[in-house]
């Protein structure tokens, strides 16, 4: 029988299907953070109980760590966020976990550190309590988000039990046309399907332009399937993305072999596979994007025009290139990779940021971070007027502490647009780093099409 691509990894993972019809599934990676992650080790704790197999893991700080570039290793964005940080710490150390730690040199936001270093990789089942831990998909990996509950279950057992869910194909034609990124297709697909159009499926994501992506891009559109509403998203890897895990494995172990890269080479629906729901998607249709308003799904053309949104401040048909701005951030596990740097960097050299506005750029990763100023990436951003910050999830979202003045107009290469995500009352442009770099610059939203690239 011709199997997806899902249906492969699912079937390779189930211990049984179970008397209701769900079934048992082997997870090979857990990961938390210090936002919930100390809570559900203390609860495994208190049941007594005690992690099937604790090299399987993995604890990461990033959440609510302070972005701050020469920060303390206590240093939160919240008030009161050592305490959660020092609780992890204690909850990591009692059953002997691997911590990823504040000043460890792999720090860095889980969903961005977990493949460069080889922790996330193709034909692995993966979970963690952060609804953006789709983005493993981009490898090749089986990932998704859960509750903290959910995940102690995981830990203590190795397993989940879990209802199967349908499947979706998302073919994208064509190739994407500069300046269009692959965050600009995840807009561009759900604004065109709905906040709800992925119907809790496992997308796969194909067609030849999904293969002309590069992992990082994977990684970006991937991220941004929890947004369509989807369980989780998929892509089969190609020989690039092969390529660059296996290096990253061999980093972290000697002893891989030709025949894990010829299983990761199998990691690929057959031919005539067949899915619930099939969507077809033209990439020559697709340009830079930028919400209007307090979805995802609010999204059009950046040379486009809005609906009304009273939130937003925003009326119908108002040009959505031009309108002032307050704020620009760039970073999080959507587009704080290196890759997305040297893109916005492109934009920043030589100029500067309108004297009104408030730039930030916060690497994903300490290995992001250390890259970008080996290449002086961040003397392009300092000398542009951004503040270069240290790894974390920092102003993707709004934990009581660090944010925009209330109120702020920010233009952001985060996922979510949600009111108050970034701050009280503040409004949120979701958009590619580089339209973020661009409309820094101006202090106003811009369409990149018109804009040269220095």
């Amino acid at each position: 029988m011709k199997q997806t691509l899902f249906e492969k990894l699912w079937d390779a993972h189930k211990v049984m299907t179970l008397d209701d019809g769900d079934d048992l599934i082997a997870i090979d990676h857990v990961f938390l953070h210090e936002r919930t992650g100390a809570a559900t080790l203390n609860s495994l704790a208190r049941d007594q109980r005690k992690p099937y197999d604790p090299s399987r893991v993995f604890c990461v700080i990033d959440h609510i760590v302070s972005n701050q570039e020469n920060r303390g290793p206590n240093d939160s964005r919240i008030p009161n966020g050592e305490d959660f940080i020092q609780s992890v710490r204690d909850a990591a150390q009692m059953f002997e976990l691997t911590l990823i730690d504040t000043d460890d040199p792999r720090q860095g936001i889980t969903h961005v550190i977990a493949p460069e270093l080889g922790l996330a990789l193709p034909g692995m089942t993966i979970i963690c309590p952060d609804s953006h831990t789709c983005s493993l998909g981009g490898v090749g990996a089986l990932a998704w988000g859960v509750g903290s509950s959910t995940a102690e279950h995981a830990i203590a057992t190795g397993t989940l039990r879990i209802k199967r869910p349908q499947q979706m194909r998302v073919h994208v034609t064509g190739v994407l046309q500069a300046p269009a990124t692959a965050k600009d297709l995840a807009l561009y697909l759900i604004s065109t399907f709905g906040a709800d159009g992925g119907k809790r499926c496992a997308i796969e994501f194909c067609g030849p332009a999904i293969d002309a992506l590069s992992l990082e891009e994977r990684l970006t559109l991937c991220n941004m399937a929890v947004e369509f509403s989807a369980f989780t998203a998929i892509i089969a890897p190609n020989t690039a993305v092969i390529d660059s895990m296996t290096e990253r494995l061999n980093n972290r172990s000697p002893k891989f072999t030709q025949q894990v890269r010829n299983d990761w080479k199998a990691l690929t629906s057959d031919q005539d596979a067949v899915y619930d729901f099939n969507l077809e998607i033209d990439a020559a249709d697709i340009g830079p994007m930028i919400t209007w308003g307090t979805s995802p799904q609010d999204a059009v053309p950046a040379g486009g025009q809005s609906q009304s949104s009273r939130y937003m401040g925003i009326d119908k048909n108002q040009p959505i290139a031009g309108i002032p701005i307050d704020g620009a951030f760039i970073g999080s596990c959507t587009n704080g990779r290196l890759s997305d740097l040297r893109a916005a960097a492109q934009y920043l050299r030589g100029q500067t940021v309108a004297q009104h506005v408030r730039a930030i750029c916060v690497p994903g990763s300490q290995q992001v971070k250390r890259q970008a100023e080996k290449e002086g990436i961040d003397k392009v951003f300092k000398e542009a007027g951004f503040e270069w910050g240290t790894a974390g999830c920092a102003f993707c979202f709004y934990a009581g502490g660090a944010t925009f003045k209330e109120g702020a107009r920010v233009i952001s290469s985060t996922n979510r647009n949600f009111e108050g995500r970034q701050g009280p009352n503040v409004r949120t442009h979701l958009a590619s780093p580089q339209t973020v770099a661009a409309s820094a610059i101006a202090g106003h939203i811009v369409d990149i099409t018109q804009q040269d690239v220095q």
